[in-house]
């Protein structure tokens, strides 16, 4: 609330106060100034507490003109408290919006959901540049607890993506609620933006062609995803991770990782990599080694040697990795 309205709300209720408490110490009987000026608080106050005397009928008048009085004063604030707010409301969101178009290369996520929340915190902990787009009030709150940049829109409507900078992105991810806003919504974003990396959600498979139609780069249907690593670790539980790729011919190719211990493969002590024949014989990779200290070497040489106290991390075909362990 600016000083001058302050100043003004000050004198507007002292004077509702002085000349209440003067009238009513001249119109009641004997009444002590304490008295009247109790007498004008507790008039004005929602508390309900009775009189101190006795009222005249011409002290229920002048009770009744210093209400209606009081009444629109409290009005006269609240309209002030509430253009204070929406003047307030305003000012954060033009900041955040200047915050916003200073960005470039940055990724923008159309949705905080659950998969939204995790998308952001992964890209904050790498250090990406990221606005996200969200109109549910509670989820903006939380966004903002968070630190991260946001404008508070309807994804499905271009301004809002404007005013994220969908023409400056560097990537896009839309995980909205539902399959019809997420095909809108990369609909859109491929008419602002035709080569910026676009990745959308989808929980029906028939809406992934779609969306691959609409400019979609990648679609990720979580349901589908989380089943098939699931099922995969269950039948293979020797595996460390296990990953699909989709060729764009839409045939799956599965691999798999997984770490194995030398002391099981003896044959490998004190062998180079290249000599080990683990592309040859299991058309697999040696991606990185482990040293019994926990030191890490990450795609080691072809000359590297091997001993048995390493752990190797191993990546290829599932099949291909059921042979070498297979023959541990």
């Amino acid at each position: 609330m600016q000083v001058k309205t302050r100043f003004r709300f000050f004198i507007y209720f002292s004077s509702v106060i002085f000349i209440g408490s003067l009238g009513f110490y001249s119109l009641g009987h004997d009444w002590s100034v304490l008295e009247s000026v109790y007498m004008t608080i507790i008039t004005l106050s929602p508390v309900g507490t009775g009189e101190t005397q006795p009222l005249t009928d011409a002290g229920k008048i002048w009770a009744i003109i210093v209400i209606l009085f009081g009444v629109t004063g409290v009005a006269y604030l609240f309209t002030e408290f509430s253009k204070e707010l929406f003047r307030l409301d305003l000012y954060r969101r033009n900041k955040m919006l200047k915050s916003v178009k200073k960005l470039h290369n940055h990724y923008i996520i159309c949705g905080y959901g659950r998969m939204g929340a995790v998308i952001a915190r992964e890209l904050h902990e790498k250090s990406r540049p990221i606005v996200i787009i969200d109109n549910n009030p509670e989820k903006i709150r939380k966004i903002d607890e968070k630190g991260y940049l946001y404008i508070e829109g309807d994804a499905t409507l271009e301004e809002t993506l404007t005013e994220a900078g969908v023409e400056r992105a560097e990537g896009i991810v839309v995980v909205l609620n539902t399959d019809q806003d997420n095909l809108f919504v990369s609909m859109s974003i491929r008419t602002l933006n035709n080569d910026v990396f676009l990745v959308s959600r989808c929980s029906v498979n028939d809406t992934a062609s779609k969306l691959r139609r609409a400019g979609v780069d990648k679609v990720v249907n979580p349901y589908v995803a989380g089943g098939h690593k699931m099922s995969e670790l269950l039948i293979t539980p020797q595996l460390e991770d296990s990953v699909t790729i989709k060729s764009p011919q839409h045939t799956s190719i599965d691999f798999g990782i997984d770490e194995i211990n030398l002391s099981e493969l003896d044959q490998f002590d004190g062998m180079m990599i290249k000599d080990c024949r683990m592309r040859e014989d299991y058309e697999l990779l040696i991606v990185g080694l482990i040293n019994a200290n926990g030191d890490v070497i990450v795609n080691p040489g072809s000359e590297q040697l091997l001993n048995r106290d390493q752990t190797i991390m191993v990546i290829g075909k599932k099949e291909n990795l059921e042979r070498l362990t297979a023959s541990i």
